[in-house]
């Protein structure tokens, strides 16, 4: 292990960190929030910056490090990264205990959206802000950002780090160098965040929000950009325009999109684009899902306890579908009270998740067509022993390495999800019923195996909302300090794909040439 050039490195990460927290700070002085509110923000920048650059007087021997070293770095910068995220919280007791601040802050960076804050209206601005802000810094990665630090001859390093963090099975540079991917990368997702705040700009201010449109639009699309989900008023996005709950959810699902896909339409490539077979699954399961959790609310119309028109049912049925299935986790309505048929199908779509190369999580489109495929290529076998199985997935043909890497992660994946829904089971708070006061409303938690299955499954797949005792108006606040610790690894574990975080507890990692 290359100790020194991974201290290096992470060192470059927290004086970036210490840079963008620079932003809440700013937000704290316009707002004229208390001093403790601006402290909050200047003390972990001044131990951030002082740290990294402390880490940058390390001298290697080489600069270069391989697969092992990329995957280890990954995992650390996020975890350091969340530790002094979770520092302002703290300071301006807005949410004092660590565990809670740590969650909310890794819940922040993976893009979960899941929360412990009850009573989201006593959040400062610079709080609402930093928690939506490390959204849209966590959305597209903050390695791949750094990867403009590390030297141009070491392609191979970079290219270890960007496997390591981008979800997906396949990685791989758009362009022949990797800064100029990044570039590419973060342009248009940068283009796409300000177009959708420019757009929900023109829709009519939020009832009772009319001077912080701005604010409002901006932190919103911050968590539609990174498919985070903190919500930044009572009820995330129930009190907004329908005009602007039309456009967040056609933005979701277009950040769910591999962002390869819209550099290949800035090149003219359209037909490229169009035939990808990832992408027309994406869309048709999204149809799909849209339609069956349309039809099952209209076969409730009559027993639907929140009388909706029709409109309205649509509206909610295209929205959840878009929140979901990108893993964004906004919510415009109460879907834990949904029929059966449509809650079913908002937990499938939690597992899916959207496509590789997206700032989404979940298990991703291009593993669930591998593994059809693989499932049914082992069916032809069984049928025909003679048969030479010649899987394809987008035009190529795919190595035997890379199905069995899907069949690994998919089987890890529901291992993990067993193993911390279990754990989660021996929590003291399972079996309790509580009455919850949450963004305004009151709600009764029941604390039962569907809470702690979904629980997982959200965090696993940095969703946020789940059902039951972690319903869309409801927080994680309810869990023990290890079972918050627990789901924080969860989290960091769904949104860097299981690997790097499982080989920071191998021994054999840490081991010196």
């Amino acid at each position: 292990m290359n100790y020194k050039i991974l201290g290096k490195i992470l060192g470059k990460i927290m004086v970036l960190e210490g840079v963008l927290m620079v932003a809440p700070l700013i937000i704290s002085l316009i707002y004229k929030e208390p001093f403790l509110n601006t402290l909050a923000f200047i003390v972990p920048i001044v131990l951030l910056v002082g740290i990294g650059f402390l880490l940058q007087l390390l001298k290697p021997r080489r600069n270069s490090f391989y697969q092992k070293e990329g995957f280890a770095l990954t995992a650390l910068a996020w975890v350091v990264m969340a530790l002094f995220g979770a520092i302002p919280f703290m300071i301006n007791r807005e949410i004092p205990r660590f565990e809670d601040a740590f969650f909310e802050m890794v819940s922040g960076f993976t893009t979960t959206g899941a929360s412990v804050v009850n009573d989201i209206a006593a959040l400062s601005h610079s709080t609402l802000f930093w928690r939506s802000f490390s959204h849209w810094i966590g959305g597209m990665g903050i390695l791949v950002f750094v990867l403009i630090f590390i030297p141009e001859s070491n392609e191979g390093s970079a290219m270890h780090l960007l496997r390591a963090e981008s979800p997906g099975p396949q990685v791989g540079k758009i362009v022949s160098k990797m800064k100029v991917t990044t570039r590419i990368l973060y342009l248009i997702y940068l283009g796409l965040t300000v177009l959708l705040v420019i757009i929900l700009m023109l829709d009519k201010p939020i009832a009772g929000y009319e001077n912080d449109q701005l604010f409002i639009s901006l932190l919103t699309a911050f968590g539609s950009a990174g498919t985070g989900g903190f919500g930044v008023i009572p009820g995330s996005i129930a009190m907004y325009n329908p005009f602007s709950q039309y456009v967040i959810a056609i933005f979701l699902l277009l950040f769910g999109l591999n962002f390869s896909l819209y550099y290949l339409l800035l090149i003219g490539k359209v037909k490229d684009m169009l035939r990808s077979e990832e992408l027309r699954g994406y869309f048709s399961i999204a149809v799909i899902a849209v339609l069956v959790v349309f039809a099952s609310l209209l076969a409730r119309f009559e027993a639907y306890p929140q009388n909706y028109t029709t409109e309205e049912m649509f509206r909610h049925s295209l929205f959840q579908v878009a929140s979901i299935m990108t893993t964004t986790g906004y919510t415009t309505t109460d879907f834990n009270l949904w029929p059966t048929a449509a809650t079913a199908v908002m937990v499938a779509l939690m597992v899916f998740g959207a496509m590789a190369g997206s700032t989404a999580g979940g298990i991703k489109h291009s593993r669930i067509i591998i593994s059809v495929k693989g499932i049914y290529i082992n069916i032809r076998k069984l049928i025909n022993p003679r048969y030479v199985p010649k899987m394809k997935f987008e035009g190529k043909t795919l190595e035997e390495k890379t199905v069995n890497d899907v069949f690994a992660f998919v089987t890890l994946y529901f291992l993990i999800m067993i193993a911390v829904t279990t754990l989660l089971s021996m929590d003291p708070i399972n079996g309790t019923v509580a009455t919850v006061v949450s963004d305004g409303g009151t709600y009764s938690q029941n604390h039962g195996l569907l809470s702690n299955l979904t629980a997982t499954i959200s965090c696993l797949s940095n969703i946020g909302p789940g059902l039951e005792a972690v319903g869309p108006y409801l927080s994680f606040s309810g869990f023990s300090a290890f079972s918050k610790l627990l789901l924080s690894f969860t989290m960091l574990a769904g949104r860097l794909e299981i690997l790097p975080v499982m080989i920071l507890f191998n021994a054999k990692t840490w081991k010196r040439f």
